[in-house]
């Protein structure tokens, strides 16, 4: 307890708020850069068991804001779920910490979510988040949304059956090419910091039984350094699905496709029914076709100039440097399998 004691005096957590935070289970859901500033807080603070979950790898235009991860990451091509949770070993060694390097779909995102008291947001893509938002109101569990891009971020805490849910707020998708990325807008470095902090604010306010958490959606501008609140608290919409206990993203009506552009000029190809990679053997069947590299997590080979697939364990292929869905189709095909 000493080591947290300049938290626990606070009258807010005190010893008994403390304990509750050490005996906490919280999932992190991306470790981008809001999932990096949010999970090391929580490690700091002492919270006795992170999941990190991420699908991706560390890139050098990531470390500007990706706060867990370093140069050496970056050339290993460590798992960003893997190279997190050791950092996060390196800084309290005192809590259990399990990464999980996953796609988070329909399929898996209960089991991942199971047992968790909160969950943090810390992914990139407003599919994920109404996943999250049907997953976590069918398991009653609260969750704490972030966004940051540009100089623009946001936070708001998602308690299920006491309020909104986010589909409340946001009930429509926004249509394919529609609204900034942080390829096009950039991010501001610091920005996710002070988001990823005030979502372990409210994550620890959460665990040490703070009833006023959630109801109002806090903006914040970075730039002009200026903050503001909306009290949304009663913003419940009759006809929102997820409220009634539709849970269409979790049954995968919606954005559960096998290709997916992702930011960055990357096409994701899942297979119809994932099947793990043995690395080692494709490996070695790609060696004579190709520049290759193993490091235990993934397969990097690079088929042409231009064009990287990573290949994970799982039977995810993301193919780097192009976003044509026909060729990055036909490459899986031709050198992963069908």
């Amino acid at each position: 307890m000493e080591r947290y004691a300049r938290q626990w005096v606070f009258p807010g957590i005190g010893r008994e708020g403390q304990e509750k935070i050490l005996a906490a289970r919280v999932v992190v859901l991306g470790c981008g850069a809001l999932g990096c500033s949010s999970s090391m807080a929580l490690a700091r603070a002492g919270v006795g068991h992170l999941t990190l979950v991420d699908r991706d790898f560390p890139e050098l235009n990531n470390l500007n804001r990706q706060i867990l991860f370093d140069e050496a990451d970056v050339a290993a091509r460590i798992p960003k779920a893997v190279a997190a949770a050791r950092r996060l070993a390196q800084i309290n060694s005192s809590i259990r910490l399990d990464p999980v390097v996953a796609d988070v779909n329909p399929a898996n995102i209960l089991s991942i979510l199971s047992g968790a008291d909160v969950v943090v947001d810390g992914t990139d893509n407003l599919d994920t988040r109404y996943l999250l938002n049907d997953a976590a109101a069918k398991l009653r569990i609260p969750w704490v949304y972030g966004g940051a891009i540009a100089a623009g971020g946001m936070w708001m805490t998602f308690r299920p059956g006491r309020g909104p849910c986010f589909r409340c707020l946001f009930p429509y998708r926004p249509g394919a090419g529609v609204g900034e990325t942080c390829e096009t807008a950039g991010v501001l470095g610091g920005l996710p910091m002070a988001v990823g902090g005030m979502q372990a604010v409210e994550v620890m306010r959460l665990l040490v039984g703070e009833e006023t958490v959630g109801g109002r959606l806090v903006s914040l501008d970075g730039w002009k350094g200026t903050v503001a609140q909306v009290d949304v608290g009663r913003l419940r919409a009759r006809d929102c699905p997820t409220c009634r206990g539709e849970y269409e993203f979790l049954e995968g009506k919606h954005g559960n496709r096998a290709e997916l552009l992702l930011c960055g000029n990357t096409v994701q190809i899942l297979q119809a029914r994932a099947q793990p990679v043995q690395l080692d053997e494709l490996a070695a069947r790609l060696a004579p076709l190709g520049e290759v590299e193993n490091n235990g997590f993934l397969v990097r080979f690079v088929p042409e100039d231009g064009i990287e697939m990573v290949v994970f364990a799982d039977g995810r292929t993301l193919v780097c440097g192009t976003s044509d869905l026909a060729k990055a189709r036909s490459l899986h095909a031709q050198y992963v399998g069908a």
